[in-house]
């Protein structure tokens, strides 16, 4: 076993795997005798699935669905069999120092010496080991070895072949040249590699994708040229492996496939769609109350109002399920007044409970907390304070929930249930990326890196069954971190953007990103999260991209609410708010559609229109579902420069045959549509109440009232999903060609 360095790999020093006896069948596997141990491989409807090693199975449900491998028969050669229907059960042959295994359509070549694989479907090589040869050796990069850290795969790429996916991720989508890390950080912004949400699953628009399931950290050098530029490593820091490749088609079809194993998200509460209104944060019930005041006499649009975590918890104490009594002595009446401005109300938490609250003793004393592996009592993880500063309030010496351990489990989420009754409608479900020190040890066994992302789906988990439990009004939280499966607990938002046109633009790819993982609702920090630079014209921006979005929330520190920015942004900005709400029933069947597909909500180019390339490169613009092609402002001035696809979406119903190559500018407020020619770039530069949205001539969309909240729907006896109108209707004016 070798040792390995990501930043400096010592290739010669690493041996491939090599297969040591024949393959033999063992009920629905092919089992591949390694000098490693055995490798188990499978076909089954997902593509084809490879484990070697053992790990304790600690059922975190990252899969929801047990993959169920076709059964295999064994032969010598192909003439043993002739007559052997092909689509019958799965075939093994041996031919020298090559192994096929093939299943109607899928064929998988095994080499020996080392092993290395080849996935094939219809004939056609979908996947395959890295070619990447050397002087002295077959394989430059090893297709298969055991080092130090776990395990190391590698795969070859296409010249030009681009590869998406891997979580949410603040640069290029296209993660070609990237050296990925799956692993949840407190990334305390969007500016570096570093990101709160992540899960091994990449894909290949060429039509694999490629899936690790595994609770550990798993680096991707995806065409990293310090490995290879011309091969996909990866290194999974388990001590077994368990990867999945898909053979399938497109973007779409491959994140479908990922999602029937990993989950889909549910169908969040429609008054979820509205504006969520945060900040960081109403100093007490005085401030909160007069906010709320002034949005409903300004006639803004919001559903939800947020009290964060210092809004309404002590600091110090945080965080235990109960109102700081200095501010909050009796928090019902301030509750029932908000409840009685039609709005929803959104309370922040997370999974640490400072030493200094009587509740961290107790659960200490239970064993629900954290362990230190060198003491056997409660972990008590400490604060790096240099991320606070001005900022930030510091926060105490704490311990961390256990959440493997059924009972802590289950106290964590029967504790809402008195949150839920005194009128609380949603949680911000906020950290989770603590457990970082490998002296860290959960009930179940786990420790350490093991734990840490894995983690986050365990809380993310237990606060959506507390909703879902206790909540009259449907069950909906926002969580921050995430890993595997957290897109079946809507929603997640990116976190603590920087309040500047970059931190715009990071959020907006950050979003995309976590999509092309098969996560379909996301959310921004309207406005940017850190600093408070009452730059008008970004946070116009910001809103009129974010209206687009699946859910909508303004926060930060300092005021988020439109009338704070000054007259021409507080008009410019509820204009934006008016025309989310005339969105919803659309946005409602957008949503509904994710729930089958899950397809995200924003699409990028490569997923909306995978036939036509030349899109792909336009990453900042994105798909609102299938009708809309949004081309968010991302530089002060106005000016935008974007690509108008010659070809319909991919999920999208077609459009008349006269207009199918060309688009109109969408805008419900006016009769005056502009048609623009598809397959070209257009620059222009846009007033600040306007926006750059797009729709094929001859489509249609749902539009509904421009109502202040989703009450007023139901006041109407209408649902959110009613139609009210389709656009367009209205003639069409020259311009724009």
């Amino acid at each position: 076993m070798s040792g390995f360095s990501v930043e400096s790999p010592s290739w010669d020093t690493i041996d491939a795997v090599k297969v040591i006896d024949n393959i033999r069948v063992q009920d629905d596997h092919a089992v591949i005798p390694t000098d490693h141990g055995d490798l188990y491989l499978s076909v089954n409807q997902f593509g084809v699935r490879l484990q070697l090693g053992k790990r304790i199975d600690y059922d975190y449900q990252m899969l929801v669905t047990n993959p169920v491998a076709k059964s295999l028969s064994l032969s010598t050669n192909q003439e043993d069999n002739p007559n052997q229907d092909a689509n019958q059960g799965v075939k093994l042959t041996k031919d020298g120092q090559e192994s096929i295994i093939s299943a109607g359509d899928t064929e998988v070549v095994i080499a020996h010496q080392p092993f290395a694989i080849q996935v094939k479907r219809n004939t056609k090589t979908v996947l395959q080991s890295a070619t990447d040869g050397h002087f002295v050796r077959r394989y430059r990069l090893p297709p298969l070895a055991r080092i130090e850290q776990g395990w190391f795969m590698a795969f070859e790429l296409g010249s030009s072949e681009p590869v998406y996916g891997l979580g949410e991720k603040w640069g290029k989508l296209d993660k070609r040249g990237q050296l990925i890390r799956s692993f949840n950080h407190d990334a305390l912004g969007v500016n570096a590699e570093i990101s709160y949400k992540n899960s091994p699953f990449a894909w290949s628009p060429n039509g694999w994708g490629l899936f690790v399931h595994t609770p550990s950290p798993v680096t991707h050098g995806v065409g990293y040229a310090p490995w290879s530029q011309r091969s996909y490593g990866v290194l999974v820091e388990d001590s077994a492996l368990d990867i999945f490749i898909f053979t399938g088609g497109n973007g779409e079809q491959l994140i479908q496939t990922y999602t029937e194993l990993t989950g889909k998200a549910p169908m969040p509460p429609q008054w979820s769609l509205g504006v969520i209104l945060s900040k960081a944060y109403y100093q007490d019930a005085d401030e909160l109350l007069a906010t709320a005041k002034m949005v409903r006499q300004q006639q803004m649009p919001c559903d939800v109002i947020t009290l964060d975590g210092r809004a309404w918890q002590d600091t110090d104490t945080r965080f235990a399920f109960e109102w700081d009594k200095t501010r909050y002595p009796d928090p019902k009446p301030i509750i029932d007044q908000l409840k009685a401005m039609q709005f929803k109300i959104c309370i922040w938490e997370y999974p640490l409970i400072s030493i200094e609250n009587p509740l961290y003793h107790q659960l200490a004393d239970k064993g629900w907390l954290i362990k230190d592996k060198r003491t056997g009592q409660a972990y008590q993880y400490e604060w790096d304070m240099s991320a606070f500063g001005e900022v930030l309030t510091p926060l105490p010496k704490s311990g961390i929930l256990d959440f493997t351990h059924p009972d802590a489990y289950a106290f964590w989420r029967d504790s809402h249930q008195s949150l839920f009754e005194l009128g609380i409608d949603m949680i911000k479900a906020d950290f989770g990326e603590q457990i970082e020190d490998d002296n860290m040890l959960a009930s179940n066994g786990e420790s350490g890196m093991a734990l840490h992302n894995v983690y986050s789906l365990l809380y993310n988990r237990c606060v959506y069954e507390a909703a879902e439990k206790f909540s009259e009004n449907g069950a909906f939280l926002f969580s921050r971190s995430a890993w595997t499966g957290s897109q079946r607990y809507p929603a997640q938002w990116g976190g603590d953007p920087q309040a500047d046109w970059g931190g715009l633009a990071a959020s907006l790819r950050g979003g995309q990103s976590w999509g092309l993982t098969g996560a379909p609702f996301y959310a921004t920090d309207v406005g940017g999260f850190y600093k408070d630079t009452r730059d008008a014209e970004l946070y116009v921006r910001w809103i009129q991209s974010s209206v687009f979005s699946a859910h909508m929330r303004l926060h930060g520190i300092g005021q988020r609410e439109p009338w704070s920015y000054g007259e021409e942004a507080e008009c410019a900005a509820n204009k934006a708010l008016k025309l989310r709400y005339q969105l919803l029933p659309y946005l409602h069947q957008t949503m509904a559609q994710a729930t089958e597909t899950g397809l995200p909500v924003q699409r990028a180019m490569v997923l909306a229109f995978p036939n036509e390339r030349q899109s792909w490169a336009f990453e900042d613009q994105f798909m609102f579902g299938d009708k809309l092609l949004v081309v968010p402002c991302l530089q002060a001035g106005g000016e935008i420069e974007f690509y108008l696809p010659h070809s319909s979406t991919q999920a999208a119903t077609q459009a008349s045959v006269s207009g199918a190559n060309n688009w109109l500018r969408f805008n419900p407020d006016t009769k005056a549509l502009t048609r623009y020619q598809g397959g070209h770039v257009y620059q222009e530069k846009l007033a600040l109440d306007d926006y750059a949205v797009f729709i094929r001539e001859g489509d249609a969309m749902p539009l509904g009232d421009a109502v202040e909240h989703t009450e007023q729907l139901k006041a109407q006896r209408k649902s959110v999903a009613s139609i009210a109108r389709y656009w367009p209707d209205a003639e069409l004016a020259k311009g724009g060609e």
